[in-house]
């Protein structure tokens, strides 16, 4: 039983991040390398507000998420959209987002490392225990949960309950047919892009409620996520979310029957054999 909660708090908070991650790859066709360094900004940046107001690193929120949805929208306009125009076809425009969005990930390290530096950070909220079934778990993993449960839930009906949502979808299933029915294609797929950072940064501000972090942690957030959107399939945030507590299961099995350093291993494990198996995820359509 012990194993199924972590799993579940885990994977929950993991859920969120990898949202982000499906949002841009799934809708707007970039898959974004630096998309950890969006998390761990978002986690630095809660920190930053927690120590300087004392407040409920929720309330961070507020402003990381409208800072990361604008400065990911203005990644797009500028440095991504140019490569979408130019790009000949589907394979040509994710080598090139592959390439740039790494290039990316390198800049968004120096920039964190001068503004909060290379230390291990952390901070203590709500770090007391909470008892679910008899066993004690950190109240700040609940909360950090219940908030990423909310808000996948909010994005998902926003998804399926909007015409917003509708042309964010419909852009994630052939981008040329929506064209014609009057989507604007190129708006709609920045917007997917920013919306994804925005929701990634999000992930990240509850990820620092209970985890310690520091830069280089980015490249390991990115392959989860990497390793989530895959497992659930490209374009389908059900499947993204399913995925999600698969791999915090996998992660607290591994970590409590086996060694806590095989955690990641465990993960690209999973990963390989997802694309063995089954390559178009969990919930992907196979390709006729």
């Amino acid at each position: 039983m012990d194993i199924v909660i972590i799993g579940l708090l885990l994977g929950g908070t993991y859920a969120l991040m990898a949202v982000g991650l499906q949002l841009q790859y799934g809708v707007a066709r970039i898959m974004n390398l630096a998309n950890g360094e969006t998390l761990i900004a978002g986690a630095f940046s809660t920190f930053w507000f927690y120590a300087a107001t004392q407040a409920s690193p929720l309330y961070a929120l507020f402003l990381v998420v409208p800072a990361a949805f604008v400065l990911n929208w203005t990644i797009y306009r500028v440095l991504i959209l140019p490569l979408v125009r130019r790009a000949k076809n589907q394979g040509k425009l994710e080598v090139d987002s592959i390439l740039a969005t790494f290039g990316i990930s390198f800049i968004s390290v120096g920039v964190l490392l001068a503004i909060f530096g290379g230390e291990y950070l952390d901070y203590s909220y709500l770090a007391r225990p909470i008892f679910i079934f008899g066993e004690r778990y950190g109240l700040n993993r609940v909360v950090a949960f219940l908030a990423s449960a909310v808000l996948c839930a909010a994005l998902y009906l926003w998804l399926h309950k909007t015409r917003a949502g509708l042309a964010l979808r419909a852009v994630a299933v052939n981008p040329s047919a929506s064209g014609l029915v009057a989507i604007n294609v190129a708006r709609t797929s920045a917007f997917a892009f920013a919306l994804g950072g925005a929701v990634t940064a999000a992930g990240g501000g509850l990820l620092s409620m209970f985890l310690t972090f520091d830069v280089s942690l980015g490249v390991v957030f990115t392959l989860k996520a990497l390793v989530i959107v895959i497992l659930g399939g490209v374009g389908d945030i059900r499947g993204t979310i399913v995925a999600a507590f698969i791999l915090g299961f996998a992660e607290t099995a591994v970590a409590t029957l086996v060694d806590p350093g095989l955690t990641l291993a465990a993960a690209y494990v999973l990963f390989m054999i997802v694309l063995l198996v089954r390559p178009e995820g969990l919930f992907g359509r196979r390709t006729a």
